[in-house]
């Protein structure tokens, strides 16, 4: 801060402002904001002479402006504007320098209809659609049976207590982890998107309930939040939506992995009916038993059919009959080799009753004899013989050895 800035009024200990002159100060200030639109809901009406003061509440948060409105802008509107209504105001700030106070002054109101709510709501359901948070696809199974199930509902609501009591009628060991929390108003988006949060992060919660039960259209309007829609859709544990509002579905139905229609109806959906389960396992283990039954007794049948054969009834029988078989091929194949052996037997005899007429044997046994020469010639010629020449006789029987007296 340099010697000129401490010059200022204000600035320094020594030269410090009135009170009038700052409040005229922030007063030059404020008046610049000119005059703006905002949008809210009505907390408070407290009509006075000539003049109504208004609060005017965030939808979402928990902050509120102070609001002053003439007596003839409010009749001048067409619709009856009262505490909890939806809003359109242009105002202008309006600092009151006696007393050090802001308010703002109201110019112009408007009601923000059911119908403009609802358009709204269709243009951000259509952006979350165009992004895939509605898809079916990227919905999660819900568990058969959780081992804890994360409950969000209003204090002390009848919504808890259905879906407890239904809950746990259907499966009596069924355990919750509830979170009361503000169901509509301004702390409704905040509150459950942290017990969402919260819950989530629970290692051994399977599913996430939040239950409400149904209500006017602009008490149901949290529910259409866009950052509560996307914490709904970022969070990894299934979400059963109970709002119970069948005519306009708050944009939280379409994101939840299930939507109920009622909290009875959410806790019919999220654990088994104990005593179904059992008529069906019972119903299951009939059928099983029947069908084990019908299969026994077929292959008793079967058995007995087996039995009652003759290899069965009596196994010598199969054994004969073989014998009997494995004989008649023996004796077969035996009178098969004899006669094969007599008939080659009587064509070897033929061929060497042949043999033995066409040989040299057979000549001499007709009576014909061989003449050698001492050089063992035979001699076909007599006069191939000289006198004095030894010749050898061979006869069928033996041989001799003579010698020629004359030629």
């Amino acid at each position: 801060m340099d010697q000129t800035d401490l010059a200022k009024p204000g600035l320094d200990p020594e030269s410090p402002l009135a009170v009038h002159s700052v409040s005229t100060m922030i007063g030059e200030y404020i008046g610049r904001l000119g005059t703006i639109w905002v949008e809210g809901q009505l907390a408070e009406v407290n009509p006075r002479k000539g003049l109504t003061y208004l609060s005017l509440r965030d939808t979402d948060r928990d902050v509120s402006l102070s609001l002053y409105v003439a007596t003839g802008v409010m009749e001048s509107l067409a619709t009856t504007i009262e505490q909890g209504s939806r809003v359109l105001v242009q105002v202008k700030a309006d600092w009151w320098a006696k007393r050090g106070s802001l308010q703002f002054k109201v110019l112009q109101m408007r009601a923000v209809g059911i119908g403009e709510l609802m358009a709204r709501l269709e243009a951000l359901r259509n952006l979350l659609a165009a992004e895939g948070l509605f898809n079916e696809d990227r919905k999660k199974p819900l568990p058969f049976l959780p081992r804890r199930i994360g409950l969000i509902c209003g204090q002390a609501s009848d919504a808890m207590h259905d879906v407890i009591e239904n809950a746990k009628r259907r499966w009596p060991d069924v355990q919750f982890e509830v979170r009361e929390v503000a169901v509509q108003g301004v702390n409704c988006v905040k509150q459950v998107s942290g017990a969402l949060t919260e819950l989530d992060a629970i290692s051994d919660i399977d599913v996430i309930v939040i239950a409400r039960g149904g209500g006017a259209f602009e008490d149901l309007l949290p529910f259409s939040d866009e950052s509560l829609i996307r914490v709904v859709a970022g969070i990894d544990t299934p979400v059963v939506a109970a709002i119970g509002h069948e005519e306009d579905r708050p944009l939280i139905d379409y994101v939840a992995d299930y939507r109920a229609s009622t909290p009875t109806d959410a806790a019919r959906k999220i654990v088994p009916d104990v005593l179904q389960e059992i008529s069906d396992l019972r119903n299951a283990r009939a059928r099983i038993q029947a069908l084990i039954s019908v299969g026994v007794t077929r292959l008793e049948q079967q058995l007995a059919l087996t039995r009652s054969r003759p290899a069965l009834a009596s196994p010598a029988t199969l054994i004969t009959q073989r014998l009997n078989e494995n004989t008649g091929l023996r004796s077969a194949m035996h009178v098969k080799v004899r006669n094969f052996i007599a008939l080659e037997s009587a064509h070897l005899n033929g061929a060497n009753a042949t043999l033995r007429a066409l040989s040299p044997q057979g000549t001499l046994e007709r009576g014909y004899s061989i003449v050698r020469n001492s050089s063992n010639t035979i001699i076909r010629s007599a006069g191939l013989v000289n006198a004095g020449d030894e010749l050898r006789i061979k006869f069928a029987e033996g041989e001799l050895v003579t010698r020629v007296e004359e030629n």
